[in-house]
């Protein structure tokens, strides 16, 4: 998933309620959602609505529905400069869930839970691009912090994701210093350093949609005009495809404080199991899409090390919640490991010293396509079975 909030301003710092609601709607959305790489069902009871991408918005039908669990059925009827739909928060801060890439004629859907509450349908490049989602119900709480296991493991998460962004704005930092003395050589280098440490929480970084398209996006996000690419594979294109640092001082300034502003925002927010669960799905589909078909780091060549970051932070998890899972499923616990080790020793085929760019790995471009397909495969398992770990920790 990659959300694409390219909407002017600065996300606002939000501790409340909204950001409570905001991550369980969004830990819910990735344990539900139909993702191809996970191969996950959940969509049988869901509810259904309806949105027509056209060129004058995004209308959802019905736009009044109760609570729970609900599939977005989006088709493309004939809107050319419209590709996606985006459920969001009111204030348009958060995305929770999308269906992206749709062209004229094509269709998707994803499925998640929703609480009560008002949201935002949004379709950017309509003539009206918001339109509201009155979700009715009661809210009920969550009941995991009265379980020792599961409070343990959110404590140890929270200190994951601070240590992770902490260490994504250190590694930017000397990666942009390297910049801003002009070593093209040096900052080559440091680039996937800077990389693997957002790759292990991206999922949380997802929360502030804005933020990631800043941060991580890239130039289908959808960037239209070229004053909107910036962040980290803007700098990847410009030093690696036009061999330039042209440009890249100013790209980097902004990177760092978007950084910044992520570090901050991680720091005071609040994370359940569910969420937790929903991260490392996604962690493992994200490495299973856009890593194996190499779109992401299609300029430098350093695919494999952000899809080992993935895939660390799927199991970092995995392993916090290790000793809720062996009480509650001991057998889905060691299928995870099996398949996590499996993950691994295909890796580790690919291991080399002092690697590609210093990077560990041989450059992609020396993976084969039948090398490819048979890595996606033992990274699909992992995923179909990590998926699972949702219904173990969720109300």
């Amino acid at each position: 998933m990659k959300p694409h909030g390219n909407r002017a301003g600065r996300p606002s710092l939000r501790t409340g309620m909204t950001a409570v609601a905001a991550l369980l709607a969004l830990a819910a959305a990735g344990c539900a959602s139909s993702h191809k790489a996970a191969g996950a069902s959940g969509t049988a009871r869901a509810a259904a609505v309806t949105i027509d991408l056209t060129p004058q918005g995004c209308s959802p039908r019905p736009a009044k529905i109760p609570a729970g669990q609900v599939t977005f059925n989006v088709t493309n009827k004939n809107a050319g400069a419209v590709s996606e739909a985006e459920l969001r928060t009111s204030d348009l801060e958060h995305i929770l869930g999308e269906q992206e890439n749709l062209t004229p004629g094509l269709s998707g859907a994803f499925t998640l839970n929703v609480a009560p509450g008002r949201y935002t349908i949004n379709c950017p490049g309509a003539s009206r691009p918001h339109w509201t989602l009155t979700v009715a119900g009661k809210a009920t709480g969550p009941s995991w912090p009265s379980n020792a296991q599961l409070s343990a493991a959110v404590t140890g998460y929270s200190r994951y994701v601070d240590q992770n962004a902490a260490g994504l704005v250190t590694r930017t930092q000397a990666f942009c210093q390297a910049i801003n003395q002009g070593n093209m050589t040096q900052a080559q280098l440091l680039y996937p350093q800077a990389r693997v440490y957002y790759e292990r929480i991206e999922p949380v970084a997802e929360i502030w949609g804005s933020l990631d398209t800043q941060i991580d996006g890239r130039w289908e996000n959808p960037v239209t005009v070229a004053s909107q690419f910036m962040g980290f594979h803007k700098l990847e294109q410009l030093m690696w495809q036009d061999n330039t640092l042209a440009g890249a001082p100013q790209l980097c300034t902004g990177l760092v404080a978007h950084e910044q502003q992520l570090l901050t925002l991680v720091q005071t927010a609040q994370y359940n199991p569910l969420e937790m669960a929903s991260g490392a799905t996604d962690l493992i589909n994200e490495a299973a899409t856009s890593k194996i078909s190499g779109e992401e780091e299609r300029y430098s060549n350093t695919d494999l090390p952000v899809l080992a970051a993935n895939v660390q932070g799927a199991m970092e998890v995995v392993a916090l919640l290790q000793p809720y899972l062996r009480q509650k499923d001991s057998s889905l616990l060691s299928l995870i490991q099996r398949r996590d080790a499996s993950v691994n020793q295909a890796l580790a085929a690919y291991r080399s010293v002092p690697g590609y760019d210093g990077t560990g790995f041989v450059a992609y471009s020396a993976v084969l396509d039948s090398q490819r397909q048979q890595f996606a495969a033992r990274i699909n398992a992992l995923a179909e079975a990590m998926s699972q770990v949702c219904a173990k920790v969720g109300p």
